[in-house]
């Protein structure tokens, strides 16, 4: 997408509490109109604080927030017409699920009639129509989410900002809400800024994704870019399961890199983020993409490895094995006939493609 697509843009964008720590370090980000953009990171990574400049709550120590063209730095909140989600809902008890939706409609001096049809449409959309006169504390914490979710959209703002706000629900009603939110987000065409922690919420709802770590933006891609092709080891190992082998460059041919790794087993790997020959490298697997047993010249790499535990999760297997010296190695077998009477205890061959393993930096714990 061109810059002109850009709804909002962070540019060169830093935020410091005490005049000396950035927690926010030369951010540039463009969310992109009518996309779900979303920034994930562990705690205290600075995505909440990006958004909470956004909306207007913090303020930018330097650098420029542009929404829709314009430099919001010193407009105050109220006056961005932005929508807020939080992870409280943040609904005023006293009033009715309609008087809720009603009040950001009051605050703009609309008629009672486009007030009601408005609010209407809002509880029709999160499916809560028949809900209207109940008070918050008469609702379940789902339902209350689905309120604060259309009252955020109820003014119809162009922009939605959403701070963790599934992370109050329980595993089930939390999946069902991703769904929910994902499908409000495509039929209104809103942009949406999504701040969380869990990478599988991240994964099910963004068209994109900017994986924050110390305040710096690790990397921004599609989510099944992210999760194929991680271009470091912090967001190969912050993004789904992962298995890490470390080792040492031995050599490179062309893309493809040899590593010696624990045990002295050579393992081929597509070469992403290293220094160069000599140097120390880390392996990042998806447990999938490992076979068991493979046939002959299937595999760039093949090494032994000991089964440790199997748990049977329906679709398919989870083996935790002994491999190159690592009694955490993962793999996801296929729930198949063949491979009904693996038992832990039993040697087998695992071996994957080259381009299905990434070299990456090494990650400092």
């Amino acid at each position: 997408m061109s810059k002109s697509d850009a709804y909002v843009s962070f540019q060169g964008v830093q935020k410091s509490y005490d005049g000396e720590t950035l927690v926010v370090k030369d951010l540039n980000l463009d969310a992109h109109r009518g996309e779900f953009l979303t920034m994930l990171g562990p705690s205290g990574s600075g995505k909440t604080t990006c958004l909470m400049m956004l909306a207007g709550f913090e303020t930018v120590t330097h650098g420029e927030i542009i929404l829709d063209g314009t430099s919001i730095n010193n407009v105050p909140p109220h006056k961005r017409n932005i929508g807020m989600v939080f992870q409280n809902y943040a609904l005023f008890p006293h009033m009715t699920v309609n008087e809720n939706l009603a009040f950001p409609l009051q605050v703009r001096k609309m008629s009672k009639s486009d007030i009601e049809d408005r609010v209407k449409k809002a509880l029709d959309m999160v499916q809560l129509g028949a809900f209207g006169t109940r008070r918050p504390m008469q609702l379940s914490g789902g339902q209350q989410q689905r309120v604060a979710v259309a009252r955020a959209l109820v003014f119809e703002p162009k922009l939605v900002l959403m701070d963790e706000p599934l992370g109050a629900l329980d595993k089930q009603l939390r999946e069902q809400m991703q769904y929910e939110i994902k499908h409000i987000h495509e039929n209104l065409e809103v942009t949406v800024v999504y701040v969380t922690h869990d990478q599988s919420e991240a994964l099910t709802m963004s068209n994109r994704i900017a994986v924050f770590d110390d305040g710096v933006i690790q990397q921004l891609a599609a989510p099944d870019q992210l999760y194929e092709k991680p271009e470091n080891a912090f967001v190969a190992q912050f993004i789904g399961e992962n298995n890490t082998l470390n080792g040492k460059v031995l050599g490179l041919d062309g893309d493809i890199c040899t590593v010696e790794v624990e045990g002295g087993e050579k393992l081929k790997a597509l070469a992403v983020n290293i220094q160069g020959v000599g140097f120390d490298t880390m392996i990042s697997l998806r447990p999938e993409r490992v076979m068991v047993n493979p046939e002959s010249g299937q595999c760039s790499s093949t090494v032994t490895g000991k089964v440790e535990e199997l748990i049977y999760l329906g679709d398919h297997i989870r083996s935790r094995m002994n491999v190159c010296g690592h009694d955490d190695f993962i793999v996801k077998i296929p729930n198949s006939a063949d491979h009904a009477q693996l038992q832990p205890g039993d040697t087998v061959q695992v071996g994957w493609k080259a381009e299905d393993a990434r070299a990456l930096d090494v990650l400092v714990s």
